[in-house]
């Protein structure tokens, strides 16, 4: 077909909408990181719970996932859910760019519990590979803090956002927490499994709805999951743990739990353990979990 120039258009259109959001947060980060640390992580809640949540749609779409998975609350109690979810992702993304500030609070707190912590660090002094399924709950980030404070080698695979301009602040900010990041992609997932199986301790989510991922439920509706922690623990005769970084109440500090480690059986029965225990832990703290996310899209066809 012709080139009508209608792609370049569009191209040139979303690089200004790109351009034009980063450099909306980079001022919002910047403004915050002129306050000390504790106005600082406040203030960048707020922003997201009040004024970003609202405009981007997410407070509406984390209604709606409300009213669909916990439909026993009520009105009054899905819109104060989802004012904390969008509080606690603000406080999250203030954190990571916090750097050094974010990681040393970790470090002194020394926040790690939980009654896999002892089956953890067995793996780590025998040099087992572990994987550690993590959610958008509290901040998975404090989880790297905690883990890397301890000298444990503990990487992550991550997704670098479509926003290219963003990406060349984001992904220094997640490496100055610790290292190795691993992108997705061919070369990501070779370096990422040679460090698995090098005795790596592996931070992999679970909680997004995959497109060819295998139909498990959460929340009593069905939702398609991947399957792939619990593939590679299989393979690598890995140690799969779900860990948690609990935001506590004052809004600042974490207690990062392991949670009990994951018998080996099938890749599905052990994922749709996982899902189970998350499940738990939402309806405990339903505002520290990412309710935006479209856990429970329909497939698409074709």
């Amino acid at each position: 077909m012709p080139n009508t120039g209608e792609d370049t258009e569009s191209e040139e259109r979303v690089s200004a909408t790109d351009r034009l959001g980063n450099a909306a947060f980079l001022a919002v980060m910047g403004l915050a990181r002129l306050l000390p640390y504790r106005q600082r992580i406040g203030l960048v809640g707020w922003f997201f719970s009040r004024t970003l949540g609202p405009l981007a749609g997410w407070t509406a779409r984390a209604r709606a996932n409300l009213s669909l998975a916990m439909p026993e609350l009520d009105a009054p109690q899905r819109r104060q859910i989802a004012r904390d979810v969008l509080d606690n992702a603000g406080r999250s993304m203030a954190e990571i760019y916090s750097g050094r500030a974010f990681t040393d609070r970790i470090a002194a707190a020394d926040p790690l519990t939980g009654p896999g912590l002892d089956a953890l660090a067995d793996a780590a002094q025998a040099e087992r590979p572990v994987i550690l399924a993590c959610a958008h709950f509290g901040n998975y980030d404090a989880m790297r803090a905690a883990l890397s404070a301890r000298g444990w080698p503990v990487g992550a695979l991550y997704r670098p956002m479509n926003n290219d301009a963003f990406n060349a602040h984001y992904i220094p900010a997640i490496r100055a927490i610790s290292e190795p990041v691993f992108p997705r992609g061919r070369a990501g997932f070779a370096a990422m499994l040679k460090f698995l199986r090098g005795g790596g301790m592996l931070a992999l989510g679970f909680d997004q709805f995959v497109q060819d991922g295998t139909e498990l439920q959460f929340f009593g509706l069905p939702s398609r999951t991947v399957l792939t922690p619990a593939e590679l623990a299989l393979r690598y005769d890995a140690l799969l743990v779900p860990i948690y970084g609990i935001r506590q109440p004052d809004g600042l500090s974490f207690v990062v739990e392991v949670g009990r480690p994951v018998d080996h059986t099938t890749a599905q029965q052990m994922m749709q353990a996982l899902n189970d225990d998350l499940e738990a832990r939402i309806r405990a703290r339903p505002g520290q979990w990412f309710w935006v996310h479209r856990r429970w899209k329909k497939r698409r066809r074709g």
